[in-house]
């Protein structure tokens, strides 16, 4: 983790460097949280958009991180539906991801015990990874003032209609379909 870290010293040019740092250490704790919409009061205290402007598309850019849009509606056109305001943010590596946390839950992991919310961030990491390398965008639909909230979106190269990657639970632990 210090090397990416060093690398985002180095290499980013013209922003704060300290921010775009603080954006990338606040992932996994906020991928842990029940809401993962991204949140910049959860970089710092009272961090708004404006204060940090430009950081997560840097890091996007530089491959360090994969966004997924909220849809305003669970239909087509996916690109054209995007409330901007609200997205969620995933390490672009799932093993970068887990080397973030700290050492206890990364033992926690090895030996699959004490995970909590971890369990289902690291899936939906994995399942948002695996859709990117795929080459599909990641979209997902949230439901103001409700706890509806459907993970990701696709369009079916095959048929060119929405598709809805299913996630299910079984014995505590979160499936994707």
């Amino acid at each position: 983790m210090v090397d990416y870290e060093n690398d985002i010293v180095k290499y980013a040019q013209g922003l704060d460097k300290a921010k775009i740092l603080s954006v990338y250490r606040s992932i996994p704790a906020q991928l842990a949280k029940e809401n993962k919409k991204f949140q910049y009061s959860k970089v710092s205290k009272g961090g708004r958009s404006k204060d940090y402007m430009g950081c997560v598309e840097w890091l996007k850019d530089a491959g360090l991180i994969n966004v997924c849009e909220c849809l305003q509606f669970p239909e087509l056109p996916l690109k054209g539906n995007v409330d901007e305001s609200k997205y969620k943010v995933y390490i672009s590596d799932t093993g970068l991801l887990v080397a973030s946390l700290d050492d206890e839950s990364q033992i926690d992991l090895r030996t699959n015990k004490n995970l909590g919310i971890y369990k289902g961030a690291l899936y939906e990491n994995f399942a948002a990874e695996a859709l990117v390398k795929q080459g599909y965008g990641l979209y997902y639909y949230s439901k103001d003032n409700s706890t509806l909230e459907e993970d990701f979106f696709i369009r079916s190269a095959r048929t060119g209609f929405i598709c809805r990657i299913w996630r299910f639970f079984f014995d505590g632990v979160k499936f994707f379909l």
